[in-house]
C-alpha cells in the first residue's frame, strides 16, 4: 500500500531551516550529503512521514536551480511504494513520464525515481521504497 513518506522542502540554509523546525519541537534524525545529487538532507519526523529539507551543495545542483527559479519551498512530494520495480514498469507502459528511468539510491539508503510534474499533475512526485533488508 503506498503511503506519503515525505515532503522535500528546498532551503537555501539547512542550519536556519533546522533553527525553525526545532523552535516548532521537531528534531532532525539524520543529515547527509547525497552526492550525486549535489544535496545536503535532513530528515524532520512529523508523525507517521518526515520533511526532507533539501540544500544545495553545489550551484548546479537541482535544488540550486529550483532556488534561483521559484526561490525556497516545496520542492517535490514522496510516495512510498512496496515494490518500486515493479511500479516503474507499470508507469512506463501507461506512457508516464520520468525525469529518470534510473532507479537511484538517496538518502538513508531509500531507493528512489521521480515522475516529471507533466505526468502527476504539476507536481514532482518521488516514488520511493525502503531501503532493503541489511543495507
Amino acid at each position: 500500500m503506498a503511503s506519503i513518506d515525505h515532503l522535500g522542502i528546498a532551503v537555501k540554509s539547512l542550519l536556519q531551516a533546522r533553527k525553525f523546525y526545532e523552535a516548532l519541537g521537531m528534531k532532525a534524525i539524520s543529515e547527509e550529503i547525497v552526492e550525486h545529487e549535489k544535496v545536503r538532507v535532513a530528515m524532520v519526523p512529523v508523525g507517521e512521514s518526515r520533511i526532507e529539507l533539501l540544500e544545495a551543495t553545489s550551484e548546479d545542483s537541482p535544488i540550486a536551480r529550483f532556488i534561483a527559479r521559484r526561490g525556497e519551498g516545496l520542492h517535490h512530494i514522496a510516495v512510498s511504494v512496496p515494490d518500486l520495480a515493479a511500479t516503474v514498469e507499470q508507469l512506463k507502459q501507461n506512457g508516464t513520464r520520468l525525469v529518470s528511468d534510473e532507479i537511484k539510491v538517496g538518502a538513508g539508503g531509500h531507493l528512489y525515481v521521480f515522475v516529471h510534474p507533466s505526468s502527476a499533475g504539476g507536481v514532482l512526485l518521488e516514488l520511493c521504497e525502503d531501503p532493503p533488508l541489511g543495507v
